[in-house]
């Protein structure tokens, strides 16, 4: 073991580069911070073996929110990580205890099969290893405190967890995507995740302020890797929330809205990934950030339906 290592992990979601999970090393001690889906966990036990972590080592799993691509795995890991304690916020614990209700709900997402073939073998989490994190909430690790702050905005469930130790934050989806596959002479290309259900652009402008409070160094986030130039990140993703809520209401009250949604974020990021100096950025964008594409509709189109129903 390493102490203060942080080690990326490749869950092997979907295709490489995609999905990470974070091993956190201090003293002898380690946590491990998201986990991608259950068809993941051999995959991320293998990787914590590889990095020369013992299994019984492991204290903590720490899911920032409970998504499948982040916490799917966690009822597996869980049974092979004999100390963890599985670290989640309160309105996620519920699901990480009993998941039926988190499995109907992917399964209405993605499909029954896609759900098999991504997602199949979620494991209910014992309540009594189950540790909640609310607000202000800190893990200790064997002396390297991880600090963990609710940042709801893609979901309610959502925490992000601050390491002073190296002056970093690991944000799951709160500080959006950016690809390496899409970085360029001027840095990373980020854009933010609306998935469904729980998209709000008002708490997700101000969780990312929270995050920007502390001056980070660095931003680790799920989708995927280590970011820096947080400041400049920070402010294009401002920029696109406002954007693509903009994009969602012109086309509300459309036959064919979903489609409207679609093309607008389409046009949205290959203009920006154009500026970005992204070669044969129509075809890129498309092929790497299809998937999100629609996915971030699918949440605007959500959210439109909450703003209806609340007047």
């Amino acid at each position: 073991m390493q102490d203060h290592a942080i080690t990326i992990i490749d869950t092997g979601y979907v295709r490489p580069g995609l999905c990470a999970a974070y091993l956190v090393e201090s003293g002898g001690r380690a946590a491990l911070i998201d986990c991608g889906t259950a068809t993941c966990a051999q995959t991320v036990l293998a990787a914590i073996d590889a990095a020369g972590v013992p299994r019984d080592v492991v204290d903590w799993l720490m899911v920032t929110h409970v998504h499948l691509d982040h916490a799917g795995a966690a009822g597996p890991l869980i049974r092979a990580l004999p100390n963890a304690q599985l670290v989640v916020h309160p309105r996620g614990a519920p699901h990480m205890i009993d998941p039926t209700r988190l499995i109907a709900g992917a399964k209405a997402v993605y499909g029954e099969a896609m759900f098999e073939r991504d997602h199949a073998g979620m494991l209910p989490v014992a309540e009594d290893r189950v540790v909640i994190a609310d607000d202000g909430h800190i893990v200790e690790l064997a002396g390297r405190p991880l600090l963990c702050i609710d940042t709801p905005g893609h979901a309610l469930h959502h925490y992000s967890v601050w390491d002073a130790a190296t002056r970093s934050w690991f944000a799951g989806d709160t500080f959006g995507l950016s690809y390496r596959e899409l970085d360029t002479a001027n840095g990373a290309f980020a854009l933010p995740t609306t998935s469904p259900v729980q998209f709000d652009p008002d708490q997700m402008h101000a969780s990312i302020e929270r995050l920007l409070a502390k001056s980070p160094e660095s931003i680790r986030i799920a989708h995927y890797g280590e970011v820096t130039e947080c400041t400049r990140l920070a402010a294009d993703l401002h920029t696109q929330i406002d954007a693509m809520v903009g994009i969602a209401r012109d086309a509300h009250g459309h036959a064919d809205r979903h489609d409207r949604i679609v093309d607008g974020l389409t046009r949205l990021y290959t203009t920006r990934a154009v500026a970005h100096g992204i070669q044969d950025a129509d075809a890129r964008v498309q092929a790497i950030l299809g998937g999100d594409i629609a996915i971030n509709a699918q949440g605007l189109g959500v959210w439109l339906d909450r703003q209806v129903r609340a007047g």
